[in-house]
């Protein structure tokens, strides 16, 4: 029962104000507020990567639910996190599945086997951290090679949008828009609608793209009619795995750059709160692979943590795990609702475009901000190379081939920086 420490002692762990410690929570009323609110902060990528996959939308919104429950169950409602839509993925699974989009992909289920086999890998690395500590990781991936890794992610996905979801001229423009759009409510706003940058922007790229097509003529008009004839409650597309062991190898790399992702999550969290979460580390990389392993099993993307709802505990001093149990439950129904999934589905394509680059773009930062965060010296030549290496091979999509089998992008920039970081540390 210790895993359910804060149901167990309510007069000890009920609070009603300042800062909620992740074994603390707010009266229920409040606690399911803030679940929507992190809710509504994971949902734009949550979603938006499944349909850059060709997933269906609503399998990842009710498996990142899922999977959220399973995190908390097996880290013992300690570690305050959401699992959302891994784009650690989205590389690998077109480059596997051959999918060129828009719409359903038609090879899904050898992404799915990939993506299971990652959570089988993810899950013993897990096992592994649990058993020996985090030491051995830090050592491998230190923030030169972590801030190199997470930046070559968005980078190698650049053309995705520049190159396959802007055919006309006219969509390249709604592009632009869009994610000027995104800009202004970033940087021109306050507060909660700030926070949700990605959805606000898209919302108002979305009415402009209804104006200019349906009201003056330009392009492919805007359809609702998907959205009226859905039904409001059914179950999603659901797919089953196919184990081809091109794939497989393909794919399962990525459990590295998870672990890399949960890392500096765990971190982020236990320098907020106070509070050090390392012992639960191993707990946080198992519960991580199994809800992948679940995920992929039914037609989902594989999860991670998320720094969305990362940012929102920031904002708002509340890490009770207790909120991300109500909003894992909220996503579940979600999931379930055919409605929902029509008007993802109704998302112009330039839209969707011009957000992939905000997002893309972001994730890039993101990587350099490890850089800065740790003030990594790049007057050390070891620094230098790694970093300077490992950006191209991911960006220029370098391909390594073992016969049939081909290593591309983000796998052989992954594996680069770590081999070229062990290789080049060997100077005293």
């Amino acid at each position: 029962m210790s895993m359910f420490h804060w149901t167990e002692k309510p007069c000890a762990t009920l609070q009603s104000g300042g800062v909620i410690g992740p074994d603390e929570r707010l009266p229920w009323p409040s606690t399911t507020v803030m679940g929507v609110q992190h809710l509504i902060a994971m949902f734009g990528a949550t979603v938006l990567a499944p349909i850059l996959m060709g997933f269906d939308p609503n399998v990842a919104i009710l498996m990142s639910g899922v999977g959220t429950l399973i995190f908390f169950l097996i880290t013992g409602g300690k570690v305050p996190s959401y699992l959302g839509s891994s784009f650690a993925f989205i590389g690998v699974v077109i480059a596997a599945s051959g999918y060129t989009g828009p719409g359903p992909n038609a090879n899904i289920g050898v992404a799915l086997g990939g993506i299971i086999a990652c959570g089988v890998v993810y899950t013993l690395i897990g096992v592994l951290v649990q058993a020996i500590g985090t030491l051995w990781i830090e050592k491998l991936m230190p923030p030169v090679v972590t801030g190199a890794v997470v930046a070559v992610i968005g980078l190698n996905l650049a053309g995705i949008p520049i190159k396959n979801m802007a055919p006309t001229n006219f969509d390249a423009w709604m592009q632009g828009i869009t994610f000027v759009c995104v800009a202004l409510v970033a940087v021109f706003t306050s507060g909660m609608v700030q926070r949700l940058l990605i959805l606000v922007g898209l919302i108002l790229a979305s009415l402009i793209y209804a104006v200019l097509t349906n009201g003056m003529g330009f392009g492919t008009p805007l359809s609702l009619s998907g959205i009226a004839s859905a039904a409001w409650f059914g179950l999603p597309h659901f797919a089953a795995p196919v184990f081809e062991a091109k794939a497989m190898s393909l794919i399962a790399p990525v459990a590295i750059i998870l672990v890399a992702e949960n890392l500096g999550h765990i971190k982020a969290v236990t320098a907020m709160t106070g509070k050090n979460l390392d012992k639960f580390m191993g707990r946080a990389f198992m519960g991580d692979g199994i809800a992948t392993i679940v995920a992929g099993s039914a037609g989902g993307t594989g999860v991670t943590t998320y720094a969305e709802n990362i940012g929102v505990m920031a904002a708002t001093k509340i890490y009770s795990t207790a909120v991300f149990m109500v909003a894992g439950c909220m996503a579940i129904l979600l999931g379930f609702s055919p409605k929902f999934g029509a008007l993802i589905q109704a998302i112009p394509l330039p839209v969707m475009g011009g957000v992939s680059i905000v997002v893309f773009g972001l994730i890039a930062i993101a990587g350099a901000k490890i850089w800065v965060d740790n003030k990594v010296d790049f007057s050390d030549n070891k620094n230098l190379l790694v970093a300077a290496i490992t950006l191209i091979l991911g960006t220029g999509d370098y391909t390594l081939k073992f016969g049939d089998f081909a290593f591309g992008g983000i796998g052989t920039a992954t594996f680069g920086a770590v081999f070229l970081h062990l290789l080049l540390s060997r100077k005293r």
